[in-house]
């Protein structure tokens, strides 16, 4: 996963952002739900299960990938990642459900078909077709995965913290040996 901030000067920025957040909207999701209720969520708007599955992927690869068969949406995720870079890929892949987002086959399905033998060549054909840059489609579910996590996290732009009574007078006093700026 790439993170980029949207220009706002280029053509089509606002519609983007005003798209994703009519889609995350719909959604109508309870601030700070666990990603398994957003995966349900989805699915049930979808009529179909999504499974999250934690794999040991190739480092320094992908991160993540949805794999859609007949019945199942399954999100691929790197074990090994930190909770919150784990949650944002989750959220990532399920932008590309939420958005509806398909692919455009590259190779034929014959072709696909004697490469991966025991998997439906159109399924192997959705997720290797699907373009990994700067496109609309992945700066759509980027978008919307980090929507969601606002809307659903808890974190805060604000910087303040609640400091327990029997820490107040340490706090202080560590606050004190700082330059006024930084307090």
């Amino acid at each position: 996963m790439r993170w980029r901030r949207v220009d706002r000067t280029e053509p089509g920025a606002e519609s983007l952002r005003q798209r994703c957040e009519a889609r995350v909207r719909a959604l109508r999701l309870p601030r700070g739900a666990a990603i398994q209720v957003v995966c349900e969520r989805i699915g049930d708007a979808r009529g179909r299960p999504i499974q999250v599955v934690p794999l040991d992927l190739p480092i320094a690869n992908v991160d993540g990938l949805w794999v859609s068969t007949s019945d199942v949406d399954y999100i691929a995720v790197e074990r090994r990642l930190a909770p919150v870079h784990r949650d944002q890929v989750i959220l990532h892949e399920l932008g590309h459900l939420i958005c509806d987002h398909d692919s455009t086959p590259l190779v034929t399905l014959d072709a696909l078909g004697t490469l991966f033998g025991s998997l439906d060549p159109k399924w192997v054909a959705r997720v290797l077709a699907r373009e990994h840059t700067r496109s609309e489609a992945e700066l759509e579910a980027e978008l919307v995965g980090s929507l969601i996590a606002r809307r659903i996290g808890a974190w805060t732009a604000s910087r303040g913290f609640v400091v327990p009574p029997e820490a107040r007078d340490l706090a202080r006093r560590l606050s004190d040996l700082l330059e006024p700026g930084e307090r």
